[in-house]
This record gives structure tokens, C-alpha cells and sequence, in this order.
């Protein structure tokens, strides 16, 4: 296993591939060669599709050597979330109900990955049906934390987050409803990035006016994130909902490589706290973290304030929603298996088909009042900080917390309530690195931007990691070569 290739950004990989430092077949062996050493300590990876995907690395380098026109993740492997469908590559959601499921296309976010020339080489772990933060299932079991194997690696993209931070690859593609992309990247010491309604359309034939859930990017670094961005976003016929700005606007100078731009937060307004002033219980040791950032900010020349936007409205909006979205998605299947879905699953199905119409009018009240708070706010200011996680990451063995500095939580979905807030806003939201926990455990820092404001975003969350450098501190996960 090469550590030079192993900690590599997927911009570093694919400027060395397309230079032909690097092979495709090469970088595609090495790639495997780490799945196979390190896949068996953390359960990240569940199918795996080696022969096609050297075939793939074949094609990429005769495209090379031919001087072709190439795309900007040209032969780079990655494998995806398995709840992106990948055509001929099965694609399971974590439940028995679709083991054996095989798309015959591709999501809109692989075709676009495969369209810049990303090799699929397998899909990440799942918890079942994407819902809950912890990501372990009956079909493949339970993925864990490669800085403490005993540990969550959160979820429901934490397959994804698992790889990143083991060295298997650099970026990833996730989705995130009630944080699935920020979660993980705060378990894990990675970027989890959930994007404005739009950037990455939904479309037809499944939910094409859905907006509560979001596909989005994980990697080890800010400047991948955009590159993934670039490849990713932008219109699409069949999304009503797509924002018109093609992908190229998160092609910036200080994404780049050798990109050698002093980070810079000078006049940027920020309101901070950790805690959502109380509204969050949040772990000593997070919260002690989390609140030390508000000098690294400082310290760019951003002005850090303690004013916050008025959340109420949002735990009422996101609790609807995501019932609502829950019986669309997953309705049919429990009339037709009740018995092979797990109970928390079944429990928001059934939250949402005892709404009335008078709890649905009631939320999109509640929306509207939200949506002018934020309105307010991000008149105000450029940036709300808070923590990303609630919790350290936690023991693997359990489904979730069941509370946090002696406050009991009711359910599933209350440990993440920090993300679920803002998912409900509608606003881009990123989780960077902060810190570790004394036992050494990763913190991440939630940055949120008003809703549109995406390369902004990017812009500040890249200045906090040039500042700070955290994502270089890697797991001391090994395994023996086979």
C-alpha cells in the first residue's frame, strides 16, 4: 500500500493521472489493494465491482495515451452510497427487502460523477433505508469509526465518511435528510457538504419537488468537495427545482492546486454558539471544542457575534417533512412487508400517515415564518457556527443515544437535533474538522450559509481548514497486506 497514493486529494490523483504520472490501472490497484487491507476492520465497503471497474481503468488510460478529451475526475475510483442507484451494480438501501436490487440507471449524481470520469469501483454501507445516524443493517452489518473501531462512524452516508478517512479514497458521494452528509464528516474528521435545494436536482421519475433531503459530497478536504461540486451540479431537464447556475461556479482560483491564497475572513459577520444559546444539550467536551473555533474565525478577521436565528419553527417543519417524504418513499413497502423494516422506520411511516391535513397546514406556516427568521438573519449576517454533532462518536454496539448530560431524548432522531434544525431552514450547511476529543476522537464544526449562497460557503469553511489543518491529523488504522 502506497502512503504517497493513500492521502492524496482527488485533485492531486486526477492531475497525476491525467499527466500519466500515475496510470489509471495503477491508481485503481492501489485503491483495491487498501479495500482489501483495510475494508475488514471497518465493514465500509459492500459490493465491490473490480473486473468491470479495470476494465474501466483500461479505457482511461488508452483515452490518456491517446490524447483524447478527458473529464476532470478522469480515471479516479470511487466507490458511492448505496442509495445511489448504479446501473448493473446492485444497490440495496441497507434492507433485505432490496438485496438483491439492480438498477438498470444511474442517479443523476453518478451519471454526472461517471459523465467527469470517475471509475465505480463498489458501493459504502447504508443504514437501512438511509434513516438514523448510525450506520449498521441487517444485510451487511455495521460499519465503524477507523479512529476507534469500537466506535459509530454516524451515518447515513458513514460508509462513505468510513472510507475517507481510512485512506480507501478521497471523496465520496452521500445524501443528507437529517444530516447524513454532516454527521459522518464530523465522526469522521472529514467535509460533509449538504447544498442548497437544486444544485443537484431532484428529478423524475421519483420526487422531482422534494427538498427536505439532499445529495451532496463528503471528502477529506474542502477543494475536493467543490471539485465534486463542479462535476455534479447545475440544471437538469426533468428537476423543476434546479438552480440555474451551471457547476463551473465552484471552479475558484482557491480550490486549485498550489493554490497559495492567505485564508481571509476579514468583514465577514458571523453569529456563534455552539449550543444554539441553550436550545441544544451538547457534550461537555463538543461544546468546549466547538467554541474554541470562534477565535480561529477571530483570528481571520471575521467578527463573532452571539446572535442566532430563531429555530422554533424548525423542529415542527423538519418532523413533518420527514414523515411526509418517509410514506412517499417507503409507504408502499410497509404495506407489503411489515415485518422486514426496522422499527424506527416504521415508526416515522406511521408518524406520517396519522398527519391530518390541518398538521400539514400547520408546518408550512411554520416554513413560511422559518424561512423569514432566516431572511432576517443572513440580512444580518454572513454565517451561523454551531456544532456539528451533539455527541462524540458513540458506541458502536448501540442504535443511537438515548441521552446526552443527563437529558433524556425521545427518539431516534433528537441526538441530531443540531442538524436537523438547519436541514429544515433549507440553507447549505458544511461540517469541517474542529478538533479531538482528549480519548481522541474527531469534532467536527458546522458552518451554514444563507439558502443559494453555496460558493460562500465553500469560500469561508476553506479558509477555517487552511487556518486550522485538522483533516491532516489521519487514523492510525493498518492492516496487513493480502
Amino acid at each position: 500500500m502506497s502512503e504517497e497514493l493513500r492521502w492524496l486529494s482527488t485533485r492531486e490523483l486526477a492531475a497525476k493521472i491525467a499527466t500519466k504520472e500515475i496510470s489509471a490501472r495503477e491508481a485503481l490497484d492501489d485503491h483495491l489493494a487498501r479495500i482489501d487491507a483495510l475494508n475488514p476492520a471497518i465493514n465500509a465497503v459492500v459490493t465491490r465491482d473490480d473486473e468491470a471497474a479495470l476494465a474501466r481503468a483500461g479505457a482511461a488510460d488508452e483515452a490518456v495515451a491517446k490524447g483524447e478529451p478527458i473529464g476532470p475526475l478522469h480515471g479516479v475510483p470511487m466507490t458511492h452510497k448505496d442509495t445511489h442507484d448504479t446501473a448493473g451494480l446492485r444497490t440495496t438501501w441497507g434492507s433485505p427487502i432490496m438485496a438483491d436490487r439492480i438498477p438498470d440507471s444511474d442517479s443523476l449524481i453518478i451519471s454526472r460523477l461517471k459523465a467527469a470520469g470517475v471509475n465505480t469501483t463498489g458501493k459504502t454501507n447504508v443504514p437501512e433505508f438511509a434513516a438514523g445516524s448510525h450506520t449498521f443493517n441487517p444485510v451487511f452489518g455495521t460499519t465503524v469509526n477507523p479512529y476507534d473501531t469500537s466506535k459509530s462512524a454516524s451515518g447515513s452516508s458513514g460508509g462513505v465518511g468510513a472510507v475517507l478517512a481510512a485512506g480507501i479514497q478521497a471523496s465520496g458521494d452521500g445524501s443528507d435528510m437529517g444530516g447524513s452528509l454532516r454527521s459522518p464528516a464530523s465522526f469522521n474528521n472529514v467535509v460533509g457538504f449538504r447544498p442548497s435545494n437544486g444544485r443537484i436536482p431532484h428529478t423524475l421519475p421519483g420526487n422531482p419537488f422534494a427538498w427536505l433531503a439532499q445529495s451532496g459530497f463528503m471528502a477529506r478536504t474542502v477543494s475536493d468537495v467543490a471539485l465534486a461540486m463542479s462535476a455534479a451540479s447545475g440544471p437538469e431537464p426533468g428537476g423543476p427545482r434546479s438552480v440555474g447556475e451551471p457547476g463551473s461556479v465552484f471552479d475558484l482560483p482557491e480550490f486549485g492546486l498550489g493554490a497559495d491564497i492567505e485564508p481571509d475572513l476579514s468583514g465577514v459577520k458571523i453569529g456563534f454558539s455552539p449550543d444554539l444559546n441553550g436550545l441544544l444539550p451538547v457534550e461537555s467536551e463538543v461544546h468546549e471544542i466547538v467554541a474554541g473555533t470562534a477565535d480561529v474565525l477571530s483570528s481571520l478577521g471575521a467578527v463573532v457575534v452571539d446572535t442566532i436565528p430563531n429555530l422554533g419553527d424548525a423542529d415542527e417543519v423538519f418532523n413533518v417533512r420527514r414523515a411526509l417524504d418517509f410514506v412517499h418513499s417507503w409507504g408502499p413497502l410497509l404495506e407489503k412487508h411489515p415485518d422486514q423494516i426496522k422499527d424506527s422506520v416504521v415508526w416515522n411511516i406511521e408518524m406520517g400517515l396519522k398527519l391530518t391535513g390541518a398538521d400539514v397546514v400547520s408546518a408550512d406556516r411554520a416554513r413560511a415564518r422559518l424561512h423569514g427568521e432566516i431572511e432576517r438573519f443572513f440580512g444580518e449576517h454572513d454565517l451561523l457556527v454551531l456544532t456539528t454533532c451533539q455527541v462524540l462518536p458513540f458506541d458502536a454496539t448501540i442504535e443511537y443515544p438515548t441521552e446526552i448530560n443527563g437529558v433524556g431524548l425521545e427518539n431516534y432522531l433528537d441526538w441530531m437535533r443540531a442538524l436537523c434544525l438547519i436541514s429544515a431552514t433549507g440553507c447549505p450547511a458544511i461540517s469541517v474538522p474542529a478538533g479531538f476529543s482528549a480519548s481522541g476522537l474527531p469534532v467536527g464544526v458546522q458552518l451554514v450559509a444563507k439558502p443559494g449562497a453555496d460558493v460562500d460557503l465553500l469560500r469561508m469553511a476553506h479558509a477555517f481548514e487552511a487556518a486550522t489543518q485538522i483533516y491532516r491529523r489521519h487514523p492510525q488504522l493498518s492492516a496487513p497486506m493480502p
